[in-house]
């Protein structure tokens, strides 16, 4: 019985490795009969259609792929879209007036253009695979002053010959005097060609191409074009006078690093607290007060700097002047009926504007009220003009490492900022009385801000009993051709087609 067991399972055994064997010569056959099949349709098709695979792309096929490179330049901006509410400016003038307005106004955005545009605004783009090395950020140069180009080299395959041509627009461009064998063309000229049979001494010209702008500008910039063979590279060269720094020392303290701005108009019983107020946790801090009040009264006192103007100049004249006259490297700006606290802790203030130096302006709150806002702006088209919205309560993000404060576009009344800063911006006189978000508005694209809720000032209550108070309830509160006059200032002066304030 055993026997039997074992002898079966013997057989079994060899017909399983039969059948193994035979599967794998099944394989191996339909393995090869596939490939001869697979060769034999190759065959078919290149033996009768040579000319359907080997054909160049149709013309209109490559006219289709030449659109896909990329433009020169961006397209002009359209029409920017007024946001719902938006005050349309041109309706704030007579018809008679609006054409010859506009005509007025794109000549003097023509001339804005050529003030802060040059070639630099050009978009460049990257060849893809090139042999040629150049600078593609950073370079600059001095007006009239021939500097060495950075970075220049080929790196290509094995020639007879290497052939490489720089060209400039701005300026002219040489190199040292070549060694036997090499040839340079245009040294001292716009187009510098140098052509040699070493790339190693090729590429050690290179290294001695100077570039020197022929025209005196403090700002501007050229474009270098380099070619070698099919391949062309472009990038730029910022031409620009380099400016003296401007800074402060500062001191040890607050009253070196800071001075206290105020405007003050028929309100010296409201003056007067504020100053009290300042000397009780200031005792020698600065305060430059600019005074327009028709019948002024002089305001006396240590470290106090009071300036008189003709009646009722207006706040932004106010303001001018008193920046005028800062010396320290900031300034706080602060109402004449605010009222110094427990909270106002100027030195706060500092400790983020020292830590970073890219901000401007740093609001606080009044009284718990952080009032800040966003200003989206949308260039628009070169002839309507743009679309600006202030968005009230509108924020970006938190300052790094300062998450009690946010960077925005404007803030309250109550604001420490660089003085050098706001005095390039500067307040526009025009604006007499509706004016505050209007001086970030000239300061967008200039002017880093931020708000803060960790320093806060006080406010004076109303207390109905300043002699003074119907006169300047006359002046304080706009009639409604102060809001036109606003209105059509920022249609010609910041080239707008709509405000919507939100």
């Amino acid at each position: 019985m055993q026997w039997s067991l074992f002898s079966s399972c013997v057989r079994l055994s060899g017909t399983k490795q039969k059948m193994a064997v035979f599967g794998r010569a099944l394989l191996q056959m339909v393995a090869v009969v596939g490939v001869i099949s697979l060769l034999t349709f190759y065959f078919m098709i290149f033996h009768n259609c040579p000319g359907e695979l080997t054909q160049e792309v149709p013309a209109t096929q490559k006219l289709s792929l030449s659109r896909l490179q990329p433009p020169s330049q961006l397209p002009p901006p359209g029409p920017c879209t007024c946001p719902k509410g938006a005050v349309l400016l041109k309706d704030q003038f007579p018809k008679d007036q609006y054409e010859e307005l506009v005509k007025r106004r794109a000549k003097e955005f023509q001339q804005h253009k050529t003030r802060t545009t040059s070639a630099l605004s050009r978009l460049l783009f990257a060849s893809p695979n090139s042999p040629l090395q150049y600078p593609i950020q950073g370079f600059k140069v001095r007006p009239l002053t021939s500097t060495l180009i950075p970075g220049l080299a080929l790196h290509a395959g094995q020639r007879s010959s290497y052939k490489v041509s720089l060209n400039v627009s701005k300026g002219v461009l040489t190199t040292e005097v070549p060694a036997e064998g090499v040839k340079v063309q245009g040294d001292g000229e716009t187009r510098l060609i140098i052509e040699s049979s070493s790339p190693v001494i090729l590429n050690y010209l290179l290294t001695k191409v100077s570039y020197t702008s022929t025209v005196y500008h403090i700002h501007t910039g050229d474009l270098a074009h380099f070619q070698f063979e099919d391949h062309e590279a472009v990038f730029p060269i910022t031409i620009k006078q380099p400016r003296l720094p401007v800074l402060y020392d500062m001191g040890t303290d607050i009253s070196s690093h800071v001075t206290i701005a105020t405007k003050t108009f028929l309100r010296y019983p409201q003056l007067n607290v504020l100053l009290s107020s300042i000397r009780r946790f200031y005792s020698n801090i600065e305060v430059v007060i600019a005074d327009d009040t028709p019948k002024p009264e002089h305001v006396t006192g240590e470290h106090i700097r009071q300036y008189f103007m003709p009646p009722a100049q207006g706040w932004f004249a106010g303001r001018n002047l008193v920046v005028s006259q800062v010396t320290t490297k900031y300034f706080l700006w602060v109402d004449d009926d605010f009222l110094f606290t427990e909270q106002t802790k100027i030195e706060k203030l500092v400790e983020v504007m020292e830590a970073v130096p890219e901000l401007d302006v740093l609001g606080g709150t009044v009284q718990g009220n952080q009032f800040y806002f966003s200003l989206i702006y949308d260039e628009g088209e070169e002839m309507d003009g743009g679309c600006l919205h202030r968005k009230s309560n509108g924020k970006f993000h938190s300052l790094p490492g300062y998450p009690q404060c946010s960077l925005a576009s404007g803030v309250v009344n109550f604001f420490l900022a660089r003085t050098d800063a706001v005095q390039r911006v500067g307040f526009d006189p025009k604006l007499q009385r509706v004016a505050h978000s209007e001086f970030f508005m000239d300061g967008l694209g200039s002017l880093m801000v931020a708000t803060c809720n960790h320093v806060s000032i006080g406010h004076q209550p109303k207390t109905g009993h300043n002699k003074d108070e119907a006169s300047y309830s006359k002046f304080r509160h706009p009639a409604k051709t102060d809001t036109e006059f606003k209105l059509r200032l920022h249609f010609f002066k910041n080239h707008l087609k709509c405000v919507l304030y939100g």
